[in-house]
């Protein structure tokens, strides 16, 4: 059993600090611990080259032209049972680091682009991808900011874990808490959601539980959300209509106000039979997902080689040059 506790802050600041109590707390309850300050690592943007979806598409395994430590990070995280995030609040949503690493996991290490990859290599006789990439993994996200607006930050992080499709045990944010190493109730917190985190994945690990088949699977320790599925609390409200779709799992329903409350609503004429299988954190909507991906980035590669693809490119390249970078 391994914990690993990742921080986003500056070094040996409030994030370190309350990232490495949660780590204490699981290290009581029997798992060895691992600390990561990230902003020591070489962690690049994604540069949008499709090279990782492309060789998916291909069967050639996963590829990525970026060569920095996103790689190490990403065997790290596999190598652990559970994996806690301690990011800082800037803006209301999740640090810029983080939605780098976000961006990183993007389709390369999407588990239904993935296991269609394992199938191809394995239909033409080459060894499949690793099978723990397809281990269920246990995650927990806290932000810490400085002030009350912080809301954003729920769904940044947990969208993280919605490419590879594992499991969310506690997603949550601490406000006002410059001074959080003072407030006792904050340190009860994280030490509970280390422990939470621990018994989270000791139990995947009991059950052997890999993503496939694990949909209805769900360790959530957190306050209930409004959507049903994901415990997500951000929708996109359709102009003019009580139609919305959870910004983080893709559910789509209605938004109704029942006794005083918003609540979500499956609708059959929306969603077939009341059933999240389009939800893009479980495998089903994962697959359609991925399939789509397939198929759009076969018709790219195919485009390429149109003369008027080639024409249109040509003309608005040349409409201007990009200016240079200053400091090259």
């Amino acid at each position: 059993m391994k914990i690993l506790g990742i921080s986003l802050g500056t070094k040996n600041g409030n994030n370190d600090t309350m990232c490495r109590v949660a780590l204490e707390a699981a290290r009581e309850k029997g798992a060895e611990i691992e600390f990561i300050h990230l902003f020591d690592w070489d962690i690049r943007p994604c540069t949008g080259c499709v090279a990782c979806s492309r060789s998916l598409v291909m069967g050639k395994g996963m590829v990525c032209t970026v060569k920095d430590d996103f790689h190490a990070l990403y065997e790290k995280i596999i190598e652990a049972d559970g994996v806690l995030f301690v990011d800082p609040i800037y803006e209301s949503g999740a640090s810029g680091l983080f939605h780098i690493i976000t961006d990183r996991m993007g389709p390369g290490h999407d588990t239904g682009m993935m296991l269609m990859a394992d199938g191809k290599l394995k239909e033409q006789g080459k060894e499949g991808l690793n099978p723990r990439y397809f281990r269920q993994k246990a995650l927990s996200f806290v932000g810490i900011g400085g002030s009350d607006w912080a809301v954003r930050v729920e769904t940044d992080h947990r969208m993280f874990a919605l490419s590879p499709g594992w499991k969310v045990v506690n997603n949550e944010y601490f406000s006002w808490c410059k001074d959080v190493i003072m407030q006792d109730d904050k340190i009860a917190r994280m030490q509970e959601i280390g422990r939470n985190l621990v018994d989270a994945a000791q139990d995947m690990i009991d059950k052997q539980m890999i993503i496939p088949g694990s949909e209805e699977y769900d360790p959530w320790q957190g306050k209930d959300g409004a959507c049903p599925h994901c415990h997500g609390n951000a929708f996109y409200i359709f102009p003019g209509t009580d139609h919305v779709v959870c910004e983080l799992c893709g559910l789509e329903g209605r938004l109704k106000l029942v006794d005083g409350a918003f609540r979500f609503e499956n609708d059959p004429s929306i969603v077939p039979n009341g059933l999240p299988e389009h939800a893009h954190d479980i495998l089903p909507g994962k697959m359609a997902h991925g399939q789509d991906i397939f198929e759009n980035e076969g018709r790219l590669m195919d485009l390429f080689k149109d003369p008027e693809f080639q024409a249109r490119k040509k003309h608005y390249t040349e409409v201007c040059e990009p200016t240079p970078s200053p400091s090259k």
